[in-house]
């Protein structure tokens, strides 16, 4: 049995599901000279110029010593915020505190603020109580004013509690950087 498999002629492999379709047309269109012309230069896959990165300021995310980390986790963040951060980004959200522009879950310098206002420079953190005397939040917090932002911190139970007397203390704080900032 063996020498009948053995004496068998190879038999050609099966067309790969991309080749199967078209493949007959593409016969007809090579003619006798057996290779293929592609009726519109420039417009197959191949010809593409490659798509750009992932994202805006991908050259920022490719610079030396840059790592695109933050962004990413900055994007897991945002699906998956506690109860407290999304009470207060409704309130924060489509400028409608007080007109002033808010952004959720972004990558700052090595870190992600859970709420920014760029125009005041304010960063806002929800924390819970597992950032209490937190060595990580404190140096978090020196970078953060080193570069000249104001960080407001609320601990989950005041926001869902009293988000009025949140939002009084940031709308007073934000009023007051956006002043100086004139």
């Amino acid at each position: 049995m063996m020498g009948d498999c053995a004496k068998r002629e190879p038999q050609a492999p099966l067309p790969s599901p991309l080749a199967g379709e078209g493949a007959e047309r593409r016969r007809r269109e090579a003619g006798e000279g057996g290779t293929f012309q592609n009726p519109s230069p420039g417009r197959s896959l191949r010809s593409r110029p490659p798509s750009p990165a992932r994202g805006e300021g991908s050259e920022i995310a490719a610079a030396p010593g840059k790592s695109p980390m933050p962004t990413s986790r900055a994007r897991g963040l945002r699906k998956r915020m506690t109860d407290a951060e999304t009470k207060l980004w409704f309130a924060l959200r489509d400028r409608r505190f007080a007109n002033f522009k808010f952004r959720r879950q972004v990558p700052i310098g090595p870190f992600v603020a859970d709420f920014i206002c760029f125009e005041t420079k304010i960063v806002v953190e929800v924390d819970g109580g597992q950032h209490a005397d937190s060595l990580s939040d404190e140096r978090r917090d020196r970078w953060l004013a080193a570069n000249g932002f104001k960080v407001l911190r609320f601990w989950n139970g005041e926001v869902l509690q009293n988000l009025e007397s949140v939002l009084t203390v940031l709308l007073e704080t934000s009023r007051a950087r956006a002043e100086t900032r004139s």
